[in-house]
């Protein structure tokens, strides 16, 4: 389940005392999971608050494995570094969480272990390097590791998110704009042009046919556009196929197939270089890239990866076999597996992947912004042209 929800209880312990508290659980029978672990009898208990998935924010996550890492290599154990971002955390379901976690690192339970009880927060790649700092020792360094990958991953994602929602929100802009004068504004300059009993030219009869259409059908119109959004939204939630379809046409379209595809590559390269220097095997790396990626033709894509790797081929090879990666990812990770140095060979590719995505989510935001005014000229121009060239005929009617 995706939520988790705060509860507080009334419990007693074994000498019959009654203790009361709060707890981060996802339904009533892991609450009392819970409590049971920790020797209490609950006698009630209440629901208060409920979180989602997207509450528990990537910069909190962040901020924590950071943080984690400071205080470690300051040399403060563990669960009192956990006590002490607890205490001073902002967020109430923070709080309940770091001291969950906390009591399960003094009850003898692994942290990486402890992490993967909470999947609706922690992606498996924490477990799994976390679980490699515990073996090694290094948990400040693979805990380091950790926050600046996420950290560069999210800003690249925002910085393509950014790109791509720019054009679109001033498209919309226009849309409305557009929609307002010729529902509103229009009609009142042709009542003004009826009455003087004089023909209107072409062009505005042309758009004022448009503008009548739309007050009569507009409603039609916006009910069908909304029933196609949720026909739109039911078909990408539910059909496989569908999802396919709709990703391999992203990868078609002129400019955002090279941003997308490159955001993508990155993730995956970021992560596998992370896992490498980790000391992760290649199987449970790509296993790692494969649960943080949430496109379902680029997890294909990794699953069909990890299907060579099994068989015992090299990496290069496997990636032949997919058009989604480039000429440049074989060359590169060919001359990693022959020199011994994959790791740093993967970290090469994410890197160049995360700097020419940068550089062409910035060209994209430049390039299109004259194209959108122009737009918006084209369209804002045409209304205003329709509703102003009767008054260049007015004079003739005058006379």
């Amino acid at each position: 389940m995706s939520r988790l929800s705060l509860y507080r209880w009334q419990a007693l312990n074994s000498q019959q005392q009654l203790h009361e508290g709060q707890s981060l659980a996802v339904d009533e029978e892991s609450l009392l999971r819970q409590l049971a672990e920790q020797d209490l009898l609950p006698v009630s208990w209440q629901r208060r608050k409920v979180w989602r998935a997207r509450d528990w924010k990537w910069q909190h996550k962040t901020d924590l494995v950071r943080q984690l890492a400071t205080l470690l290599k300051a040399g403060l154990p563990l669960a009192q570094g956990l006590e002490l971002l607890s205490q001073g955390h902002p967020h109430a379901g923070w709080r309940l969480l770091l001291h969950a976690l906390r009591l399960r690192v003094l009850s003898g339970v692994p942290f990486s272990q402890a992490l993967s009880q909470w999947p609706q927060i922690f992606p498996p790649l924490f477990a799994a390097i976390m679980q490699v700092g515990e073996l090694t020792g290094q948990l400040d360094v693979c805990c380091a590791q950790l926050a600046d990958q996420q950290a560069r991953q999210q800003h690249l994602r925002n910085k393509v998110i950014k790109a791509l929602r720019y054009p679109l929100f001033i498209l919309m802009v226009a849309v409305a704009v557009s929609g307002g004068m010729l529902l509103f504004v229009l009609p009142e300059f042709v009542s003004v042009y009826a009455s003087f009993n004089a023909p209107l030219p072409a062009f505005t009869a042309a758009v004022l046919a448009f503008s009548v259409g739309l007050q009569r059908w507009g409603g039609w119109l916006a009910v069908a556009l909304l029933f196609a959004a949720a026909g739109w939204r039911a078909l990408q939630q539910r059909s496989s196929a569908w999802q396919r379809w709709e990703q391999r046409l992203m990868l078609r379209l002129p400019l955002f197939s090279d941003l997308w595809r490159g955001s993508q590559l990155s993730q995956i390269y970021a992560i596998l270089q992370l896992t490498q220097q980790a000391g992760i095997t290649l199987l449970q790396g790509l296993q790692a890239a494969e649960a943080t990626l949430t496109t379902r033709l680029w997890r294909d894509a990794v699953i069909a990866l990890q299907q060579h790797i099994t068989r015992g081929e090299p990496l290069h090879q496997a990636m032949r076999a997919h058009p989604l990666f480039t000429p440049l990812c074989m060359q590169l990770v060919l001359v990693g597996e022959e020199a011994g140095a994959l790791d740093t060979m993967l970290a090469q590719l994410a890197e160049w992947h995360e700097a020419r995505t940068l550089a062409l989510a910035d060209a994209l935001a430049a390039s299109l912004e004259p194209v959108m005014m122009v737009i918006i000229g084209a369209i804002v121009g045409t209304l205003v042209i329709a509703m102003y060239l009767p008054v260049f005929g007015l004079g003739n009617v005058m006379h």
